[in-house]
């Protein structure tokens, strides 16, 4: 492949996987969500030498017209476009459908017509629900624990019928919870660092106990470009996972004792998640990925919260710290 398109281009992984894979050379054509403001997301952030290198298509994931118009002339398509926020799925589950499934129908679909090299569909470790047994490889059973999660269930078996029924050389990237730089409040780490450091003495979370495999946003996207490399990963359905685990409360406490060890945790209500919908154990093999492609974690968990807490300290305005983020 030598010219690609990233959908989803504008969001937190998006922009990081535009920056990587203009490092590795490719002509990447960036499909943001279009909005009468004219904003790129954190594309906007990017300096202007770096901006003149990407060709910008603003659409709407929905539209199939506009998905198969932003297609035309590209060898391949990572796949991100999505609503991601669980909280949210709850009370509008509509409109996950007609993103998360019917977009990423809109994608295949042109995939298929125009006959694309590669595509890499996003998933996430969501899929699996909580863990039935660790680390969590691909076999592992799915549980749609939440209307988000049963949307990309559904977007990934779509996308596995594609490869099935008509052979389009589909991959299906499974990160684990991403966390860095540009990530918003929605997200549990940066809800942590950005409340420490506004100040704030009362640091308001959701359930303590589940535990989550987070990779360093900058790994993620090093493993949808390593998962594009390789041929042996077409057809197939891969995770991106650090195989370690740490507990919501053990990571505010450690992020409290670096920031403001004079900060208490309270627990609220409205940001717990129902009992049968809460997903208490995530943690991911990453055996197939090494075993697949090249690969491997550049950054350790201590690193990866280091350059987080650095970023989110000089860009506090894009935080609003006195209410829950849904």
């Amino acid at each position: 492949m030598k010219k690609v398109l990233v959908t989803g281009a504008d969001g937190f992984i998006g922009s990081h996987l535009t920056e990587h894979l203009l490092e590795k050379g490719y002509e990447v054509k960036a499909f943001t969500y279009y909005n009468s403001f004219n904003t790129w997301g954190w594309l906007d952030t990017f300096p202007k030498e770096k901006l003149d290198q990407i060709e910008i298509f603003q659409g709407d994931i929905r539209d199939p017209n506009g998905v198969r118009e932003a297609m035309k002339g590209v060898d391949g398509v990572f796949h991100l476009a999505a609503l991601i926020a669980i909280p949210f799925s709850y009370h509008s589950p509509d409109s996950y459908v007609d993103t998360n499934i019917k977009g990423t129908l809109n994608v295949l679909q042109a995939a298929r017509d125009l006959s694309l090299e590669r595509v890499l569909i996003t998933s996430t470790s969501e899929v699996y629900g909580t863990a039935q047994y660790v680390p969590i490889d691909e076999k592992h059973p799915y549980q749609g624990q939440s209307p988000y999660s049963a949307t990309k269930i559904g977007a990934d078996r779509l996308a596995e019928s594609f490869y099935r029924s008509f052979e389009l050389p589909v991959t299906i990237v499974r990160p684990f919870n991403t966390y860095g730089p540009r990530q918003s409040a929605r997200a549990v780490i940066p809800t942590i660092i950005s409340q420490l450091l506004a100040g704030k003495e009362e640091i308001r979370l959701g359930s303590l106990t589940p535990t989550r495999d987070f990779n360093y946003v900058k790994d993620t996207a090093n493993g949808f470009y390593e998962i594009a490399r390789s041929d042996r990963t077409i057809g197939e359905e891969i995770n991106i996972a650090t195989q370690q685990e740490i507990s919501i409360g053990d990571l505010a406490n450690e992020l409290i004792r670096q920031i403001n060890p004079n900060a208490k945790i309270v627990c609220e209500t409205q940001r717990t998640r129902p009992e049968k919908s809460e997903v208490n154990r995530l943690l991911g093999s990453n055996e197939k990925i090494k075993r697949l492609t090249d690969w491997t974690p550049q950054y350790t968990f201590e690193q990866g919260l280091a350059e987080t807490i650095e970023w989110i300290r000089h860009n506090m305005n894009a935080y609003k710290t006195d209410i829950y983020n849904v």
